[in-house]
């Protein structure tokens, strides 16, 4: 009676845990939220710190009883007792804590949301979102440990392959997965990389890592393999080997947990299984995909993807008038700015200059400047500074806006979303150069990456309402970055997609349309 009652509000340190254990139980928690670890990281985004002890301390100048006094300390050796073997008045009397605690920090951060004007961020989107995560970490998702099993097989063999190659390529056995010894083959035996080659000072080992081989491409024909070799590697050991290990013996499922307090940006971190790295880019990386599957015949997975949200943005929030006009004619928005920079017809843009355009579309909404531009496109400084000035020659607006953000965040300390999440950057009056502009990118970008993670958050919301209300047999199942994945009953497929696309592309009203672009299908890849 207390805990489903709709007019009492309930205060609690990280809300969805205790959600889900109730849940458990078959008690659905209702009534107005106040959830102390997530107003704490709304007031302090850039903190790693949001736990009770750390907040008690900080703010009430308290330290509670920690837990460890009760079921003993974590750790090699030492076996922790459950809190069923506690004695019950030590657990009275830490519980009655506990709870006293947070209702004091919910009483301190209360005023302090109001003072940083994230209020109504805190209660119409972050409160709401947290029974949506609940409801999918309890859901989860179905995958296919019979193909990633396969899979895990021809990824065996294929390194196997490469490792013949690479050996054979530098004319030496070594361990390929040995910093130290693909180190000296590199730099010793090959003698590559020339007066560039970097050591550690700690271990005066040859530094290896990615970055450094990239450089080196085309030094050697043995470096493009040990690069294969390694995403290879990385693919099989942090998925394809994990995640049948993560998987539900029974159901086949794998539960991700949401982290909502990590990110400084606003977007959702997820761990155990980190399902929001699966990597996209490369053909063997999208085949993981192919392993998430619909619950049962009677279903299949629905994928909804904000179509380039951020560029949106930009164009909503800069008022670039030529942005603005190819966003609502529906141009390829990449050649649209082709178009203006290399002053051609869109019709005339070629394939090169497509692919240059679209790296200064996303390098400028990073910040980058010139230097990352020629590196990342691999062409001359001058070249790559002759394009950036073209691009802010056509998009005027662009420049603006990113001068004004910075403006805004030198008289302010921090900048904000277009729903007021702050992010607090007191390095942008460094006097050191280096530290300084790393602050002013960031200025740049994170309006624009935070706005998205509030859009598909208020999206987020929004749907999985509507889906209750509607008693839908369709769940939410996934949020990757600007995309929502969802198992869809064969009976409610077309239903679901007009109410997807509706909830998205209304989420929030932009100068330009929210496009948003979908596809149904057995698996994810599908």
């Amino acid at each position: 009676p207390l805990l489903e009652n709709e007019a009492i509000g309930k205060v609690a340190q990280n809300a969805k845990y205790d959600i889900r254990v109730l849940a458990n139980y078959g008690v659905e928690v209702k009534g107005p939220l106040f959830d102390t670890m997530i107003a704490h990281y709304l007031l302090k985004p850039d903190q790693q710190k949001h736990g009770m002890d750390y907040l008690s301390e900080a703010y009430l100048g308290y330290r509670p009883v920690s837990i460890e006094t009760l079921i003993g300390e974590k750790g090699r050796g030492k076996v922790q007792r459950s809190m069923r073997d506690a004695d019950i008045n030590a657990v009275k009397e830490y519980s009655a804590e506990d709870a006293d605690i947070t209702w004091q920090l919910s009483e301190k951060f209360s005023p302090l949301l109001e003072q940083d004007e994230v209020t109504t961020l805190f209660n119409e989107v972050e409160m709401p979102l947290v029974h949506v995560l609940a409801d999918m970490e309890t859901e989860g998702i179905r995958i296919d440990i019979p193909a990633l099993m396969q899979f895990s097989e021809e990824l065996g063999a294929d390194i196997l392959k490469l490792q013949d190659e690479i050996h054979k390529a530098c004319g030496v056995p070594f361990n390929i997965d040995s910093p130290k010894q693909l180190g000296d083959v590199l730099f010793e035996t090959l003698k590559l990389g020339g007066d560039k080659v970097k050591k550690t000072a700690k271990t005066g080992q040859y530094q290896t890592s990615e970055d450094i081989l990239q450089e080196l491409s085309n030094a050697h024909p043995a470096i493009p393999l040990i690069l294969d070799y390694r995403s290879l590697r990385k693919l099989k050991g942090t998925y394809v080997d994990t995640l049948p290990e993560a998987a539900d013996r029974d159901t086949h499922r794998v539960h991700t947990s949401y982290l909502q307090t990590v990110a400084a940006t606003g977007r959702l971190a997820s761990n155990d299984p980190n399902l929001q790295n699966i990597p996209i880019r490369t053909e063997k990386g999208r085949e993981i995909r192919k392993a998430f599957v619909s619950r049962n015949a009677d279903y299949q997975l629905l994928s909804a993807d904000y179509s380039q949200i951020e560029l949106r943005i930009i164009a909503h929030m800069s008022g670039d008038h030529n942005m603005q006009e190819a966003f609502r004619h529906g141009l390829d928005i990449h050649a649209a700015t082709a178009a203006k920079v290399f002053n051609v017809d869109i019709a005339a843009v070629t394939r090169d200059q497509r692919s240059r355009a679209k790296a200064v579309n996303f390098g400028i909404a990073y910040g980058q400047g010139a230097f990352g531009l020629s590196q990342n496109l691999g062409i001359p400084r001058a070249e790559a500074k002759q394009i950036i000035d073209d691009y802010f020659a056509q998009f005027p607006g662009v420049r603006n806006y990113m001068d004004e953000m910075i403006g805004f965040c030198r008289a302010n300390g921090y900048i904000k979303t277009m729903m007021g999440r702050r992010r607090y950057l007191p390095d942008i009056t460094s006097a050191n150069n280096t530290v300084r502009a790393q602050a002013e990118r960031i200025a740049i970008n994170a309006p624009m990456q935070g706005s998205a993670a509030d859009i598909i958050k208020v999206a987020m919301v929004s749907i999985h309402r509507e889906l209750k209300q509607r008693r839908l047999k369709s769940k939410l199942l996934l949020q990757v970055h600007d995309e929502l994945v969802f198992d869809t009953h064969n009976s409610e497929t077309e239903e679901l997609k007009v109410l997807v696309r509706d909830r998205m592309q209304g989420a929030m009203r932009l100068a330009v349309p929210l496009v948003v672009d979908m596809g149904v299908g057995k698996n994810w890849l599908e």
